[in-house]
């Protein structure tokens, strides 16, 4: 027996150190594991949607964007709807009517209406027309009757004048057209 305590080491007492085991440090590294799989088992539990929720919320998201979406493009086709006016032209004409031998001057501050989409078109058609639109216009003015420059009776030339020019123009542009000033004169 004197041999087994002289190959032990001795410490300031004279007691024999004993190696500690290692299984006290596997025990707090299984402890740690098992803690961090029981909290994040309970974060999918408690945190994580269901899949109906989810569905459901995708769904109220796809709804709302749709229904943005659907806003977005009607406010827009209101936009380029929008009928606003195009300046035609003053037009001044000295004739005498087919039915009277008197001459007679009309002057005319003549507009058109068009959609705001339209308007980019309006513009590059009319500078490539306009001389063809001018005469067509005072050519209307001239052949009419002393009855029909009447201010009670321009609905027929304002037809007259809006179906001559849509016929002049690539696509029918013109909704209508009107008089801002018409004037007969009598000379």
């Amino acid at each position: 027996m004197t041999d087994d305590t002289e190959n032990q080491p001795e410490d300031g007492e004279g007691q024999s150190q004993v190696p500690r085991s290692r299984g006290g440090g596997r025990g707090l590294i299984i402890s740690f594991v098992t803690v961090v799989v029981l909290m994040e088992t309970g974060m999918f539990f408690f945190l994580v949607p269901s899949a109906d929720e989810v569905s459901a919320l995708a769904e109220a998201k796809l709804i709302k964007s749709v229904q943005d979406g659907d806003a977005a493009a009607e406010e827009q086709a209101n936009d380029e709807n929008v009928v606003q006016e195009f300046q035609l032209g003053l037009y001044g004409e000295t004739f005498s009517p087919i039915d009277t031998e008197r001459t007679y001057r009309v002057e005319i501050d003549l507009y058109g209406l068009i959609r705001k989409k339209n308007h980019d078109m309006m513009l590059d058609e009319f500078s490539q027309k306009e001389g063809r639109l001018r005469h067509a216009i005072r050519m209307k003015v001239r052949n009419s009757a002393l009855e029909e420059l009447n201010e009670n009776n321009l609905g027929l030339l304002e037809r007259r004048i809006l179906t001559t020019c849509n016929h002049l123009l690539e696509d029918d542009l013109l909704l209508g057209v009107g008089f801002k000033s018409y004037q007969l004169i009598e000379q």
